[in-house]
């Protein structure tokens, strides 16, 4: 690898004496070394110690999998209790009869007995051991599964709407998405998750459309080629950090479009073919505790661009963060900074004069958006039926996972996992409607299209007790949460529903930062209180109260909710705080 291959792939400068001006940050070094996210893993895997290292766990990300300690198991004076999260890729939700049948199986004899539907629309399985982790990710990967890229400076699993209508666009949303998925697939680092995982069987390698391999072979050209002959568009230390992207067709923002790096909104012509999309760049939600200079920010508009230039333009927002975006301070390298701190229209100057030598037309015209959530039953197409099940927080344990894989087992479904936790049981034929009516009803979902209002939109991130970066509760305490607002609001006769969304720590997994109300742990039991995002997830909501005690959230509530029940009118909580203004809120607030 020549020294401007180096200056390539990590964005360093080279002020022209031939040599980088600093050495490499320990996290890009560490990717540099691993030999393409082999190394020290590799190594690791065949020793019998209960934990990876520092070095072999950060590679062992780009595989899918995270290293925790269940904090709940820790004993004083012992070692932590090491345990392995691995997370799917999944383009779109879907998750197939056969492999969901593999994880229901490997969950229960070497995980921690549940699964888990992410907001990217992935299962995660919590509590394998180290020495199981190749059983579990090998039979995933020969079940026709993956794990590749779920995780680490990389892109991430593609989402698009998980309802499988065959009208309005859907085909081709889910199309692209899979498309994408395999376009920005890294070519070495799958030779190295075969060698790690299946002992190097090739024929378990991604098979990508004729498209995707004619845009494939683009990216060993221009200003896309990263100068890595072994990873053409990656480069050899990857993405500054994760990367994510997300489609959708016009008024469904069931994939929560802004909060991504790239979103795409595809638009169909009469006969359900891709015409072009709307693209958006620089969202993204993660976040510091007193650190300013760390935000949520919704993306910006980038334009419109015909169907057959959409991968070349997908590979040149891809390939401009990977050679722009800021290699010496993490906090500081997810391309919302980039377009934060330079703007949106030198990031298009950039785009147009370095990467991409397509057309960016003005936006096309969308409908409001609105978060679709396609619970209950719906048809898909003549004779074919899908029904959405309400699973808050995702997880999937115990008598109502033992019964889902009944009917998947008996019916052989396909599953579909949406962005808001929730499973979509498809391809129900119509003779076989009543016979999974009845068997969902047994497990006591007999009316899946109305759950509580505050719950069919409410998430909440894992947090404790396995998340290492989890400050506090979140998905335990939720269900609990809820109940608490639903009587506060029963008392004050307000039946208007409030989108909530928790986490455990500011990172935003669970996005907390559009919801109308967000708690974002601060402290143990206490909360930052986030104010104002709206319904349909278009607007950021903004900090309130940074260290809210949670046993106060009533009290501290109470003013704001009587405000806007006597506002009247059908204005949605969200809507009724940006028109309140921050300062009437925040006296509202601390008024009690």
């Amino acid at each position: 690898m020549s020294q401007s291959d180096v200056d390539a792939s990590t964005g360093l400068e080279d002020h022209g004496s031939g040599a980088v001006s600093q050495a490499l940050p320990k996290a890009e070094q560490r990717k540099l070394d691993s030999d393409y996210l082999r190394e020290p893993l590799l190594t690791e895997l065949k020793n019998e110690l209960p934990q990876f290292s520092e070095d072999a766990l950060q590679i062992l990300k780009f595989h899918g999998s995270y290293q925790q300690d269940d904090r709940d198991r820790r004993e004083k004076g012992r070692d932590k209790h090491w345990q392995m999260m691995l997370r799917l890729r999944s383009p779109g939700g879907r998750i197939p009869a056969d492999l969901f049948l593999a994880l229901d199986d490997l969950s229960d004899r070497l995980g921690d007995g549940s699964l888990r539907a992410t907001t990217r629309q992935a299962f995660q399985m919590h509590g394998v051991a180290k020495s199981d982790l190749k059983e579990v990710i090998g039979t995933i990967i020969r079940q026709m599964g993956s794990t590749l890229a779920a995780c680490g400076d990389i892109n991430r699993n593609v989402m698009a709407p998980a309802a499988p209508f065959e009208k309005d666009g859907y085909p081709a949303a889910r199309q692209l998405a899979d498309e994408i998925a395999d376009l920005l697939s890294p070519e070495a680092a799958e030779g190295s998750y075969l060698d790690l995982w299946v002992d190097g069987d090739l024929s378990y390698r991604i098979k990508p459309s004729r498209g995707v391999k004619a845009a494939r072979q683009r990216q060993k050209e221009g200003g896309v080629n990263s100068g890595s002959e072994q990873e053409p568009l990656y480069g050899d230390t990857y993405l500054p950090r994760k990367f994510k992207v997300a489609v959708t067709v016009p008024g469904d923002n069931s994939v929560d479009l802004l909060t991504q790096d790239i979103g795409l909104v595809a638009f169909a012509d009469a006969t359900g073919a891709l015409k072009g999309c709307n693209v958006y760049v620089g969202g993204g939600m993660g976040r510091t505790h007193n650190k300013e200079e760390t935000f949520a920010r919704v993306a910006d508009p980038l334009g419109y661009v015909a169907a057959d230039q959409v991968f070349d333009l997908v590979q040149s927002i891809l390939a401009l963060q990977r050679d722009h975006g800021d290699r010496r301070l993490r906090r500081h390298a997810r391309m919302k900074y980039l377009l934060h701190d330079r703007g949106v229209q030198w990031f298009k100057q950039e785009l147009k004069a370095r990467y991409f030598q397509g057309e960016l037309k003005s936006l096309r015209n969308e409908p409001k958006a609105k978060l679709v959530d396609y619970l209950g039953w719906h048809r898909h197409r003549a004779g074919m039926w899908f029904v959405g099940i309400p699973l808050l927080c995702g997880r999937l344990q115990g008598e109502l996972k033992a019964g889902l894989r009944r009917i998947v087992e008996t019916y052989q479904l396909e599953i579909r996992l949406t962005p808001n936790q929730d499973l979509l049981l498809c391809n129900i034929g119509t003779p076989q409607r009543a016979g999974v009516r009845q068997a969902l009803a047994a497990l006591g979902i007999e009316t899946p299209e109305s759950p509580e209002a505050l719950a069919r939109h409410a998430i909440a991130c894992p947090a404790l007790p396995t998340c290492g970066l989890a400050i506090t509760e979140s998905e335990r305490i939720l269900p609990e949460i809820l109940k608490r607002l639903n009587t506060q609001l029963e008392r004050l006769a307000i039946s208007k529903p409030i989108l909530v969304r928790m986490t455990g720590c500011p990172n935003g997994c669970a996005r907390p930062y559009m919801a109308e109300l967000g708690l974002v742990g601060s402290g143990v039991n206490q909360y930052q209180l986030w104010l104002g995002g709206s319904a349909n997830l278009q607007r950021l909501a903004r900090p309130f109260l940074d260290k809210m005690p949670l046993e106060s959230l009533e009290t501290t509530l109470e003013p704001l909710l009587i405000s806007w029940r006597e506002a009247g009118g059908r204005r949605t909580l969200g809507d009724h705080i940006s028109k309140l203004g921050d300062a009437a809120v925040s006296e509202l607030l601390t008024s009690t």
